[in-house]
């Protein structure tokens, strides 16, 4: 029984709204949104963070950058390298410190993990927070990276000035 063309018509649309759902459906569940799971910081709204993420290079650590919607964020590779500023600046902490470029940085032991390690700059108002995790060469990164926020003043230190 042949089927008339409206038939046709009506069971083509139905096959691509079909698979336009599917094809969401799949991106949606595969987290390829660069923001899934982040939150922007308290004060990603500083124009210290906004500098930061307007100037963030492409690629960093080896790694594509991702567009992100969120205010003070920037996304490497999938999720591999997650640039967070505006956060809460640290206080004193035993916690390992080490400079880069100039810039202290801290190792927050709390968060980081055996496959995830985060680090926030110490001593600049607002405060970055980086997590690395996945394949993004770290020591490149974070030369890179301090040259963004060596230009917030700093006013302590983690490591003794020479």
């Amino acid at each position: 029984m042949p089927l008339t063309l409206r038939t046709r018509l009506v069971l083509t649309a139905g096959a691509g709204l079909l698979a336009v759902g599917a094809a969401l459906a799949v991106h949606t569940l595969s987290g390829e949104d660069a923001d899934a799971g982040l939150q922007p910081a308290k004060a990603s709204g500083a124009p210290h963070c906004r500098r930061i993420t307007d100037t963030a290079p492409t690629p960093l650590g080896g790694l594509p950058r991702r567009a992100s919607g969120l205010a003070g964020v920037a996304v490497w590779g999938q999720q591999d390298i997650i640039l967070r500023c505006g956060v809460t600046p640290p206080h004193l902490t035993p916690d390992p410190c080490f400079a880069v470029d100039g810039v202290d940085w801290i190792i927050d032991r709390a968060q980081s993990t055996g496959t995830r390690k985060v680090i926030v700059s110490y001593g600049r108002t607002p405060a970055t927070q980086v997590v690395f995790k996945g394949r993004g060469r770290t020591d490149a990164a974070l030369i890179e990276l301090s040259r963004l926020i060596a230009p917030i003043r700093q006013t302590s230190h983690c490591i003794p000035s020479r």
